[in-house]
C-alpha cells in the first residue's frame, strides 16, 4: 500500500511538471493590434476595442498563452459627443493601434484614433501599474499605426505610418523640429499600406517590425516584413520574417515580438479569421543572421503549442458590486441608466434616450464572442418596459441578428429581426437603417430566455438564436446567420450585446438576472 501511495506521488510530481498543450489560435477572439512587453515575470499586452467602452484592454500573463483582463486605460473618450452616440458614431474608430512601453519604473502607452482634426490627435498615458489609473500626459499630433520607443541615451521616438519616424521631446509633449523623416521607401510593387509599426532594440540593431500588404499581385500575400539598422538616422534593410498562412484562413500578419524573462523570443501576431475578428496567434522567434525569423523550422505558423488556453467570455449573474472586466459598452455608457444596486443580484437597464434602432441605443453592453464554437444564454425580466420599448440579445455587429420582446401600447411581442447599419459621412452618422422581422409572437409572461449559439470553424461564421419561456425547452428562431466581419463599419468582431431602448418615451426599465457562456 504504502508503495502504490509512493508511487501515485511521483506520477503526480511529474505531471505537475508538464505543461499542457494547446493549439494556435491561443486566443480564438477579436484581440487586434497587439503589442507586448515584458516585465519581470509578467507579460503585458494591450490590443484595440475602438468605440467599446472602457477601451483599451490591459492583459496579463506568465506564458503569453493564459492571459487575464486586468484593466483598461479609459473609461470613456470625451473629444467629442460622437463618443456618446449623439451628431454621429465613432463606430471602427476610437482608439487604435495602441503602443506599450515600460521605462524608468513607468509604464507608458500611446494611441491615436482615426479620426481628422482634435479628435485624431495622439495620446500618451502613463501608469504606475498597468491595471490602472492611466492618466492623460500629453496630445500630440496624428501618428497612424504609431511605436512609441525609448532609446538606450533616454531619446524618446515615435514610428509610425509608412516607414515615418519622429523624435519626441524629452518630456513627451512636443515633436522635436525637423525631426521627421522617412526610414524607407516601400517596394515597388507594395501597393497597400505598411502598418503596425513595432519596434525593439537587440544587439546594436534597431529593428522596425511591419505589416505589408500587396494587393492585385498574384503570388504575393500579407506578410510580416521587418526593417533594421545599427544607426537610427541611417539606411535600413529590409527582410520578409513570415509569410504563412494558416489553418485554411488568410495569411498571419500585423503584430510584434517579445523577449521572456530567460532571454527567449516569441511573435505574437493576428490572422483576420471573418464574423470573429482578429484572433491572436504565438510562434517561436528564432535569431538567424541577425534577424527574427517568425515561425517553426518551416518558416510556418505551428499548430500546436504549449501553454493553456484563454477565454474572453465570462458568464455573470451580476451579484456583485462591479461588472466583470470582459464586459465593454457600445459607445460611452449613460451611468445613470444602468444600474447593479437597485435589483440586487440583477443588471438593470434603463431608458435614457428615444431612439429607433439598435445602433443608435445608448447602453448596448458587450462581450467578445470565441472560437471555434460558443454559446451564450441571457434571462430578463421585461415587466416594467413601456410602450416602444425594445429589450433584446443580439449578435451584434454591422448586420447584426436580434432577439426581442417589444412593447406595443399593452401588448407585447417576442419577435427575430435582422437589423443593418447604415453609416454616412465622415462623421459616421447613423442613416437609414434597416430591420427585417423574421419572427413576431404574442408575449405575455414577465421573464423570457435568449441563447445565440455561434460556430466560427473554417467556412462557417454561423449564428443561430432560440428562446425559451422557462429556462430549459428552446424554440429555434434564427438559423445560420452569416456573421461578417466589415471595415467600413465596426471593424470588429460579432459580439453579444445585450441591450434595452425607447422608441417613444422614457421611463421604462428591464432587469438582467443572469449571462451564462458555454465555449
Amino acid at each position: 500500500m504504502k508503495r502504490i501511495t509512493i508511487l501515485s506521488f511521483m506520477v503526480w510530481m511529474l505531471l505537475g511538471t508538464i505543461r499542457p498543450a494547446t493549439t494556435n489560435p491561443v486566443i480564438w477572439a477579436d484581440v487586434p493590434d497587439p503589442d507586448v512587453i515584458c516585465v519581470g515575470d509578467y507579460y503585458y499586452m494591450v490590443s484595440t476595442t475602438m468605440h467599446m467602452m472602457p477601451g483599451g484592454p490591459i492583459m496579463r500573463s506568465k506564458d503569453l498563452t493564459q492571459w487575464e483582463t486586468i484593466g483598461y486605460l479609459f473609461d470613456r473618450l470625451t473629444d467629442s459627443p460622437k463618443y456618446d452616440l449623439l451628431d454621429g458614431t465613432v463606430y471602427g474608430r476610437g482608439q487604435w493601434a495602441t503602443s506599450l512601453r515600460y521605462h524608468k519604473g513607468l509604464f507608458y502607452v500611446l494611441f491615436s484614433a482615426n479620426e481628422s482634426g482634435p479628435m485624431g490627435q495622439t495620446y500618451i498615458m502613463t501608469a504606475k501599474d498597468p491595471a490602472g489609473p492611466w492618466t492623460i500626459h500629453s496630445r500630440l499630433p496624428h501618428f497612424h499605426d504609431a511605436a512609441l520607443f525609448f532609446d538606450d541615451d533616454d531619446r524618446v521616438y515615435v514610428f509610425y505610418g509608412t516607414g515615418e519616424m519622429a523624435e519626441l521631446t524629452s518630456d513627451l509633449k512636443g515633436v522635436v523640429e525637423g525631426s521627421r523623416r522617412k526610414t524607407f521607401e516601400r517596394e515597388a510593387d507594395e501597393t497597400g499600406l505598411l502598418e503596425g509599426s513595432r519596434v525593439v532594440k537587440h544587439n546594436g540593431y534597431y529593428y522596425l517590425q511591419m505589416i505589408s500588404q500587396v494587393w492585385g499581385v498574384p503570388g504575393r500575400h500579407r506578410r510580416e516584413v521587418c526593417y533594421r539598422t545599427r544607426n537610427i538616422n541611417d539606411t535600413w534593410e529590409k527582410k520578409v520574417i513570415l509569410e504563412s498562412d494558416f489553418a485554411g484562413f488568410p495569411y498571419v500578419g500585423q503584430g510584434t515580438i517579445v523577449e521572456g524573462p530567460k532571454g527567449e523570443w516569441n511573435g505574437i501576431i493576428f490572422q483576420d479569421r471573418g464574423g470573429i475578428g482578429r484572433v491572436l496567434t504565438l510562434m517561436p522567434c528564432r535569431w538567424i543572421d541577425g534577424w527574427p525569423i517568425l515561425g517553426d523550422e518551416n518558416g510556418r505558423v505551428p499548430l500546436n503549442i504549449e501553454g493553456n488556453p484563454t477565454s474572453v467570455m465570462a458568464s455573470d449573474d451580476f451579484s456583485g458590486e462591479r461588472l466583470n472586466l470582459l464586459w465593454q459598452w457600445n459607445h460611452n455608457p449613460v451611468d445613470q441608466a444602468w444600474s447593479l444596486k437597485e435589483r440586487k443580484g440583477w443588471l438593470r437597464l434603463q431608458t435614457s434616450r428615444v431612439v429607433n434602432n439598435l445602433f443608435a441605443a445608448p447602453n448596448t453592453l458587450t462581450q467578445r464572442t470565441q472560437g471555434p464554437t460558443c454559446s451564450a444564454t441571457v434571462k430578463m425580466d421585461v415587466s416594467k418596459m413601456r410602450d416602444g420599448d425594445v429589450a433584446g440579445f443580439s449578435a451584434f455587429q454591422g448586420d447584426a441578428a436580434l432577439l426581442s420582446i417589444r412593447q406595443e401600447g399593452k401588448q407585447r411581442f417576442l419577435t427575430a429581426t435582422l437589423p443593418k447599419l447604415e453609416l454616412v459621412g465622415n462623421d459616421k452618422r447613423i442613416g437609414n437603417c434597416t430591420e427585417e422581422e423574421v419572427l413576431r409572437l404574442p408575449f405575455k409572461q414577465k421573464v423570457v430566455w435568449f441563447r445565440i449559439d455561434a460556430d466560427f470553424q473554417l467556412h462557417k461564421d454561423l449564428a443561430s438564436l432560440y428562446y425559451s419561456l422557462d429556462g430549459k425547452t428552446w424554440e429555434k428562431a434564427i438559423s445560420d446567420f452569416k456573421l461578417i466581419y466589415d471595415y467600413r463599419r465596426f471593424f470588429m468582431g460579432t459580439r453579444f450585446g445585450i441591450s434595452y431602448y425607447a422608441t417613444k418615451q422614457l421611463g421604462g426599465y428591464v432587469d438582467v438576472d443572469e449571462f451564462i457562456v458555454n465555449e
